[in-house]
C-alpha cells in the first residue's frame, strides 16, 4: 500500500519478472483480438486510399489541391509540420529522460519511439509530393553529383529540413531498434514457430544476455541517447526557420524556434496518451503502464501547453509593441479575420483544454485523459493551419487576397496519413515488444530493493 507522501509504484500488483515477460509476449504470441482486427482493417483501408490519392496527384498534378494564389503553401506543409511535431515526444522520453535517469519512462518509451518513426514516415511523405515534379524529388538528397546547380540556394531552410528530418529519423530508428534487441531475443527464445524463431533470431543479432553483451549494449544505448537528445531541439527549430527567416508578416518572428519545440513536445505527448491509454486497456497492461505514468505525461502537457499559450500572447504583444503595421494587421486578421474560427479553435484546444490537468481527477481518469489529448492534437493541427493559411491568404494588397478552401484530395490525404500512422502502429503492437521488458524488470528490481530497505 502506498504511504502518505510516497510515490506510487511504477509496476503494480504482484508482478514478477516472469509475469512481465508473459504480459508483453502474449500480445505477439496469441491470435489478434477483435478490436485489433477492426482497427487494422479501418486504418489499412485509409492508408490504401492515401496511396491512391498520391497516384492520382502524380497523374493529374498539384492542381487537385486547393492551393491557390496567394496561398501557395497549404495543407501539405501544414501536415508536414504537424507530423514532425508528433514525433518529438518519443525522442524526449527515450533520450532526455533516459540521460536524466527518470525511471517512469520505462513502460512508455518503446511505444513512443515507434510513434516517432511512424510520424517521421508520414511527415516525409508530404515534401516529396509537394515539390511539383515528384519524380525529381531525389534532387533534395545529398547524393554525389557534378550538377551542383541543383541546390541554387543552399542557405534555404527548406533544404535544411531534408538533412534535419533524415538525421532525426535515422538516429531515432537506430535508438528504437537498439533498445529492442534484448526483448527480441526473448521473443526468439519463446517462439514455437520455425519462421518466427528465424525472424526474431535475425533481428536479435545473436543476443545471448552475457555480461559482455549487456556492457556493450548499455554503452551503445547511452551514446545514441546522447546523439538523439540535441535533435529534440534542433529538428523543430530548423522546421520553424522555414517560416521565421522569411519576410512574411506573421512568420518573421524570433520566438518561433522555442515556440515550435514546445508545441512539438506538447502535441507529441498528447499523441502518446491518445495511443497508449487505449492500448493499455486492450492489451491488459494496467500493471505496467500505471496511472503514475499517465499523470506524469499529463503534467508535461500542462507545462508545454502553458508555454504555447505564453507564445500566443507574446506574438500579439510584440505585434502591438513593435508598431509595424503589417505585423499588427497579420495578427488582428488571425483573430478576427475570415479564419477567426480556426484561430479560436486553436486557442480553445491548446490553451484552455490543457489547464484541465491542474485537477488531479483529470490526470488520473483514463477516458478524460484521452478526450483532452485528442483536443490537444486537434488544436496543434489548427495551429499549423493558422500559421500557414492566415499569413498567406491576405497579402499586402487587397487585390491579392484570397480565401483558401481544401479540396477532397486535401481531406483524403490528411485522413489517409492518419490511416498510415495507425496501420504502422498496430503492426508494431502485433509483432514487436510494445513495452521494454528489460528496463521494466530493472525498475521492478529497484522497486523491490527500496521496499525491502524500508522494511
Amino acid at each position: 500500500m502506498e504511504r502518505p507522501g510516497e510515490r506510487a509504484p511504477l509496476v503494480l500488483g504482484d508482478s514478477t519478472y516472469h509475469s512481465i515477460t508473459e504480459s508483453v509476449s502474449k500480445i505477439a504470441e496469441r491470435p489478434p483480438t477483435m478490436a485489433w482486427v477492426i482497427g487494422f482493417l479501418v486504418s489499412a483501408s485509409l492508408a490504401a486510399w492515401f496511396g491512391i490519392c498520391i497516384l492520382y496527384l502524380f497523374y493529374e498534378g498539384v492542381g487537385v489541391w486547393g492551393n491557390m494564389n496567394p496561398v501557395f503553401w497549404a495543407w501539405p506543409i501544414v501536415n508536414f509540420v504537424f507530423w514532425v511535431g508528433i514525433g518529438h515526444a518519443g525522442t524526449l522520453i527515450s533520450a532526455i529522460l533516459y540521460l536524466f535517469r527518470q525511471d517512469w519512462r520505462t513502460s512508455i518509451n518503446r511505444a513512443a519511439e515507434a510513434m516517432t518513426i511512424f510520424a517521421v514516415i508520414c511527415a516525409a511523405t508530404f515534401p516529396g509530393i509537394h515539390v511539383g515534379r515528384a519524380w525529381l524529388a531525389f534532387w533534395l538528397a545529398p547524393y554525389p553529383s557534378l550538377n551542383l546547380w541543383m541546390w541554387p540556394q543552399f542557405r534555404s531552410p527548406l533544404l535544411w529540413d531534408v538533412f534535419a528530418v533524415s538525421t532525426y529519423g535515422t538516429v531515432s530508428l537506430l535508438f528504437w531498434y537498439m533498445g529492442m534487441i534484448p526483448d527480441l531475443a526473448t521473443f526468439r527464445d519463446r517462439s514455437k514457430n520455425k519462421w518466427r524463431r528465424m525472424a526474431y533470431g535475425i533481428l536479435s543479432l545473436g543476443w545471448s544476455g552475457s555480461s559482455r553483451h549487456w556492457m556493450r549494449y548499455e554503452k551503445a544505448y547511452a551514446l545514441l541517447a546522447a546523439l538523439a537528445a540535441p535533435l529534440v531541439l534542433s529538428v523543430h527549430t530548423i522546421v520553424s526557420f522555414d517560416f521565421a527567416v522569411s519576410q512574411v508578416p506573421g512568420w518573421h518572428t524570433t520566438i518561433f524556434p522555442p515556440y515550435f519545440v514546445a508545441g512539438a513536445i506538447f502535441s507529441g505527448f498528447a499523441m502518446v496518451l491518445t495511443l497508449m491509454v487505449p492500448a493499455r486497456q486492450i492489451f491488459s497492461l494496467e500493471k505496467l503502464i500505471t496511472i503514475r505514468h499517465l499523470e506524469n505525461m499529463c503534467k508535461i502537457i500542462l507545462a508545454t501547453g502553458s508555454i504555447v499559450g505564453l507564445a500566443y500572447g507574446t506574438e500579439f504583444f510584440i505585434a502591438w509593441y513593435g508598431q509595424v503595421p503589417e505585423e499588427k494587421f497579420a495578427f488582428i486578421n488571425r483573430a478576427f479575420g475570415p479564419y477567426w474560427w480556426a484561430y479560436w479553435t486553436m486557442v480553445t484546444c491548446n490553451v484552455i483544454s490543457p489547464q484541465l490537468f491542474w485537477f488531479k481527477a483529470n490526470r488520473t481518469i483514463p477516458w478524460r485523459i484521452v478526450v483532452i489529448s485528442i483536443f490537444v492534437n486537434i488544436g496543434m493541427w489548427f495551429e499549423r493551419f493558422v500559421i500557414v493559411i492566415t499569413s498567406l491568404s491576405r497579402d499586402y494588397l487587397p487585390s491579392s487576397w484570397g480565401y483558401y478552401g481544401p479540396t477532397w484530395v486535401d481531406w483524403s490525404m490528411l485522413i489517409g496519413s492518419f490511416g498510415l500512422f495507425f496501420t504502422l502502429f498496430l503492426l508494431f503492437c502485433r509483432f514487436m515488444p510494445v513495452i521494454n521488458m528489460a528496463e521494466v524488470k530493472s525498475t521492478l528490481a529497484g522497486q523491490l530493493h527500496h521496499h525491502h530497505g524500508n522494511h
